[in-house]
């Protein structure tokens, strides 16, 4: 078990080594399929890792193997550890599953890029990167995986290096999760100070119980978990990393990085729940995260933005569950949101591929039409996210819903949040749905419209994508919680759940929630569909995305354009810049004086000579 999954973390790298020594001498389409393989790989030794854990009983599934101490300061030493155990496991396989059906799908989307080697390097660090941050058996490695998947994210969304759009973006990614970076790094100072570790099992077993340490913690690990996920208020990267390739939008949302903040309250759910403020902090912040994106999703026009918003949504439901202590309902919304965002994501691919790029959903419009296969599964994923039954997302988000019934009136305010955004997420799906893929083409559609060989896409690109139609289908049926919870029996021995609520929330929440869906269906349709309604002008609020763009840019970049012109106006110029200029017109003014003496005269230098012999003379006798 240890060689398979130090088997699936190295594969990818493997393939990043490859292709980066390969260059020129390997082809565009070597490197994709060397990519490809590589990460089809680590997922079979996922596979093969995870039933070697089904053979073991449950208390005995978590296997840790160390390969050297690769980091040693006096008393402290840090092993290059993986852990194997139930929680890592399911990470390993959505990473690696999902991945590589991302990556396959790459092949086609990506065809005729001139830089498709440094595309496939860069994901193949990417999936490397992610499964790292879920493998490492410590809190150090886990740290180190966190950053590389900033690095690796940095790269993919400034991969089109012509674009300042999107090396802009490319830079607001990695200064945001930088900073959350920090506050996760300061967190592990406070727990090296008090407890000397950073294994997870020595961290939980000694770490403070309550108390100023324990929520600065707490606090610390929430800073990075907010940031990686795009949750407020660190959220405004996830929008513009949309200036990447439309596949490296889905590893993003669907199988890596935006799913790293959920991994890390759940896995360090112990620190968390000593810091019970800092927890029902999480909790709070991602039921005002879905609220707001998914009020802003409703007035978008680029297609990947509204499902980026959809993705900050649907991560707020999966803080909700782990800030309310449903650990195995947040996993379990997590794998699902994986199949579906993956599949709403390569789908909306199939349609801009086949249409020289366009995202504009005004311009898209009517193009189910031309592509009824692009059309059916662009549905599936639709329903999927607005948790209609029998699809993935029912089964998953009705969970997290049913969860916070159990926890008191806090409980209760999130739920009835959660139900609003259900709402929210009928209407701005269907929204996207009945614009783009039902009606008459528009005749910017009509005229951009090109087939692939008769087909809706490479063959790369349609196969992948009718994989994760099915998931996206059978996927929820893994666990309905009144009936039956393998997941959740799975996942107890590291993660067990806090919050457990009875049948009767269980199939209240997904009623509800089924109908507020519904409703939100009803009203896209009646407006977009049937156009029995005029479509509300776009509220301003909406359209500015609540105006954090321009909060941040008062906070940090006007603020600091005014410090830095006054510390020019009243300390530089004045001090160090005023300093020099006196000193240099000091010597200016003696190298003119003594300039007067230097008048090439020979006469005047012989009187020069002589007087100071004279001079000379007379001190050397008076001293005498």
């Amino acid at each position: 078990m240890s060689a398979a999954a130090w088997t699936c973390l190295l594969l990818p790298l493997a393939s990043t080594v490859l292709i980066t020594l390969g260059g020129t001498r390997i082809s565009r389409r070597v490197a994709g399929y060397i990519s490809t393989l590589t990460t089809m790989g680590a997922f079979a030794a996922a596979v093969y890792a995870f039933v070697r854990l089904l053979d073991n009983s449950p208390e005995h599934r978590g296997a840790v193997t160390t390969s050297w101490t690769w980091l040693s300061a006096g008393q402290y030493h840090f092993g290059l550890t993986l852990l194997t155990d139930q929680l890592s496991i399911v990470m390993m396989l959505i990473v690696a599953g999902v991945g590589s059906l991302i990556v396959a799908y790459s092949v086609g989307y990506m065809d005729g890029e001139d830089e498709e080697r440094r595309y496939f390097a860069y994901i193949s660090l990417f999936v490397f990167s992610m499964l790292l941050l879920v493998q490492g058996g410590n809190l150090l490695l886990l740290l180190a995986g966190w950053g590389m998947v900033g690095l690796s994210s940095y790269l993919l969304i400034g991969y089109h290096q012509d674009r300042p759009s999107a090396i802009a973006a490319a830079k607001k990614a990695f200064v945001m999760n930088a900073f959350g970076d920090a506050t996760m790094a300061l967190a592990l100072f406070l727990l090296i100070q008090h407890t000397g570790k950073l294994g997870y099992a020595e961290v939980f077993a000694t770490s403070p119980h309550g108390g100023t340490v324990a929520n600065l913690i707490a606090l610390g690990l929430l800073g990075g978990a907010l940031a990686k996920s795009a949750q407020l208020p660190l959220h405004t990267w996830l929008p513009d990393a949309m200036e990447g390739p439309t596949p490296v939008s889905a590893l993003i949302h669907a199988a890596t990085m935006v799913t790293a903040g959920v991994y890390l309250i759940v896995r360090c759910h112990p620190l968390f729940e000593n810091a019970y403020v800092i927890q029902d902090l999480a909790a709070g912040l991602g039921a005002a995260t879905l609220l707001m994106a998914g009020l802003i999703a409703l007035v978008q026009t680029d297609i990947k933005r509204v499902i980026a918003y959809s993705t900050m949504s649907q991560i707020g439901y999966m803080f909700v569950g782990a800030g309310l202590g449903a650990y195995p309902n947040a996993m379990f919304h997590l794998m699902t949101h994986a199949f579906f965002k993956a599949l709403l994501f390569m789908a909306a691919g199939l349609a801009i591929h086949a249409v020289v790029g366009e995202q504009d959903i005004r311009k898209l419009a009517g193009i189910g039409k031309l592509m009824p296969f692009t059309k059916v599964v662009f549905l599936i994923g639709s329903l999927a996210l607005v948790g209609i039954l029998p699809f993935a997302g029912f089964f998953s988000k009705d969970s997290i819903l049913a969860s916070a019934l159990a926890r008191g009136w806090f409980g209760d305010t999130l739920f009835v949040v959660g139900i609003i955004g259900t709402f929210l997420t009928g209407v701005y799906a269907f929204r996207l749905f009945f614009i783009v893929f039902t009606g008459e083409p528009s005749a910017f559609a009509r005229e951009h419209f090109h087939s692939h060989h008769g087909k809706e896409g490479p063959l790369s690109m349609r196969w992948t994508v009718g994989v994760l139609a099915v998931l996206s289908v059978i996927g929820g049926f893994l666990q309905f919680a009144p009936l039956w919870h393998p997941l959740t029996t799975w996942l107890e021995p590291v993660a067990r759940p806090i919050a457990e609520p009875t049948n009767t929330q269980e199939y209240l929440a997904s009623a509800i929630a089924i109908l507020a869906g519904a409703a939100g269906i009803f009203v896209a349709w009646t407006i977009y569909a049937a156009k029995r309604v005029k479509a509300p002008r776009a509220v301003k609020l909406f359209e500015q995305k609540f105006y954090w763009d321009e909060l941040y840019d008062v906070v940090w970049y006007r603020s600091a354009d005014l410090l830095t012109r006054g510390l020019y106006a009243f300390v530089e110029r004045p001090l160090i810049a005023g300093s020099i200029s006196a000193v240099t017109g000091a010597v200016g003014l003696g190298s003119r004086e003594l300039s007067v003496a230097q008048n090439g005269l020979v006469r005047t230098y012989a009187l020069a000579l002589a007087s100071g012999l004279a001079v000379l003379t007379v001190v050397f006798l008076a001293a005498r």
